[in-house]
C-alpha cells in the first residue's frame, strides 16, 4: 500500500484552493458594492459591508506565505507579519459580526440596542487588536515561521496567549454570525436571492468554525506533546479559502442575482410584446425609432407606449359580438378562461386591422385590450389556434361576420 497516499498533508494538498480564488471573488463583491457605498456613505449597513469586504480581501492578500515572508524581510523583524495578520483576522471578524447585526435588524440600527451592540463589537475587537501587538512585543519569537507559526510557538510564553486570543476572537464572531444568519434564513418573507445568499454566508461561517477547530486542536496537541501539525498547516488553509469563497458568493449573489433576474424579466417582457408590436407597426406603416444601443428598460417602455397608443383608436373598430363568439369558441376548444380572453381579443384586433378601421364603429371599451397586452401578444404566437377560433366564430350565428383573416406575424 502506498503510505504517501494516506498522508493527510498529501490528500489535503490535492484539495488546496489558491488564496487568489477567494481574493478575486471578494474583490469583485467589493467592486459591485463600492459605487453604492460611496454614494450612500452615511448608511451604517453599507459602511459595514464595505468594511467586511475590505478586511476580507486584505486578510487573504497579506496571509499568503510569500507576502508573509516579504513583510518580515521589509520590516527586518522576524514574524512581524504574525500580529499584523492576526490583527487583520480579528478586525475582519468584528466587521463581519457588525455587518450581520446591522443587516439583520435593517432600519433598526439606529435603536439604542443596536448602537450599544455596535459599541461593544467595535470596542471589543479594537481591544483585541491592541492586545495582540502588546503580546507580540512581550514574546520571544526569533525564528521566522511562514506556514507553521501557530504550532511552532504554541508553547512560547505570550505568543501562546496571542495565538489563543486571535482564534478565540475569530471563533466568537463566526459562531454569533452563523447563529444570526441561520435564524434569519427561517424567515418566510425573505427574497429568494437573499435567502440563498444567506445560506452561502451561513455555510461559510460554519466552515470558518472548522478552521478554528483545526487550529485550536493542533495547538492544544502541541501542549500535550503531540504533533498533528497537518491540522494547522494543511487542513486550515484550504478550509479558510473555501469558507471565504462561500462568503464572497453569499455577498455577490443577492446583488448580482437580483440584477440578473430584473434584466431577464425586462428582456422577456420586451420579447413577449414582439408579435403585437410587429402587427400594429405593419398595420400603421411606422413604429418608434430609437438606437439599438438604448437600454432595454427604455426599449420596453417605448414598445408598451406604442402598442397602447395604437390600440386606443383601433378599439373603436373591434366588433364586440365577434370577440364574444371567439371567446365562446376558445372555451369550447378547452382553453382556460384567461387564455380564451386573450385569444378573443387577438381575433378582434386582427379583424379590425383587416377591415382597415371600417369595422363595428362602436365606442368599445378599450380597457380589456389594454389591460394585458402581453397575453394578447402571446396569443398572436398561436396562428393555428387563432385560425380555428375565427372559423368557429364565423360559423356561429351573429348580426355580422367579417371575411377571411390577416396574416399573423410570427
Amino acid at each position: 500500500m502506498n503510505t504517501l497516499a494516506l498522508d493527510p498533508s498529501v490528500l489535503l494538498g490535492r484539495l488546496y484552493i489558491s488564496f487568489w480564488v477567494p481574493t478575486t471573488l471578494l474583490t469583485a463583491a467589493l467592486l459591485l458594492k463600492l459605487p453604492t457605498i460611496i454614494r450612500l456613505w452615511r448608511d451604517p449597513l453599507l459602511r459595514a459591508v464595505g468594511g467586511v469586504l475590505l478586511f476580507s480581501c486584505t486578510v487573504f492578500v497579506f496571509c499568503m506565505p510569500a507576502m508573509i515572508h516579504r513583510m518580515n524581510v521589509l520590516t527586518g523583524v522576524p514574524n512581524f507579519s504574525a500580529p499584523f495578520c492576526y490583527s487583520l483576522i480579528a478586525a475582519n471578524s468584528g466587521a463581519g459580526l457588525l455587518f450581520i447585526v446591522t443587516w439583520r435588524n435593517g432600519l433598526a440600527e439606529r435603536s439604542a440596542a443596536i448602537r450599544r451592540a455596535t459599541r461593544w463589537i467595535v470596542s471589543g475587537y479594537a481591544t483585541v487588536v491592541v492586545a495582540l501587538w502588546v503580546l507580540f512585543l512581550l514574546a520571544d519569537v526569533p525564528v521566522e515561521r511562514v506556514r507553521d507559526l501557530d504550532t511552532y510557538y504554541a508553547r512560547t510564553p505570550f505568543m501562546r496567549e496571542e495565538i489563543l486570543l486571535y482564534l478565540l476572537a475569530h471563533t466568537v464572531a463566526c459562531a454569533l454570525s452563523s447563529r444570526l444568519i441561520w435564524n434569519w434564513v427561517r424567515d418566510r418573507g425573505l427574497d429568494p436571492w437573499l435567502r440563498w445568499g444567506l445560506r452561502l454566508l451561513g455555510a461559510g461561517y460554519v466552515l470558518s468554525l472548522l478552521y478554528d477547530a483545526s487550529k485550536v486542536t493542533a495547538v492544544v496537541a502541541r501542549w500535550l506533546g503531540r504533533n498533528p501539525d497537518w491540522l494547522s498547516t494543511d487542513l486550515a488553509p484550504p478550509v479558510a479559502s473555501f469558507s471565504a469563497t462561500l462568503l464572497a458568493a453569499g455577498f455577490i449573489l443577492p446583488h448580482a442575482g437580483q440584477a440578473l433576474h430584473d434584466r431577464c424579466r425586462i428582456r422577456l417582457a420586451h420579447h413577449r410584446l414582439g408579435p403585437l408590436y410587429r402587427l400594429l407597426r405593419s398595420a400603421n406603416g411606422s413604429g418608434p425609432r430609437f438606437s439599438l444601443r438604448a437600454r432595454t428598460e427604455l426599449r420596453l417602455i417605448r414598445r408598451e407606449t406604442y402598442i397602447r397608443d395604437a390600440l386606443l383608436p383601433l378599439a373603436r373598430h373591434v366588433d364586440p359580438d365577434l370577440t364574444d363568439r371567439a371567446y365562446a369558441a376558445a372555451l369550447t376548444l378547452g382553453r382556460p378562461a384567461e387564455r380564451a380572453r386573450a385569444l378573443s381579443a387577438a381575433v378582434g384586433i386582427l379583424d379590425a386591422i383587416e377591415n382597415g378601421g371600417r369595422g363595428a364603429g362602436v365606442d368599445a371599451e378599450p380597457t380589456c385590450l389594454l389591460k394585458d397586452i402581453a397575453s394578447i401578444s402571446d396569443a398572436l404566437r398561436r396562428p393555428k389556434d387563432l385560425a380555428t377560433i375565427r372559423s368557429l366564430a364565423a360559423a356561429t350565428p351573429g348580426p355580422e361576420r367579417h371575411g377571411a383573416g390577416v396574416t399573423v406575424p410570427e
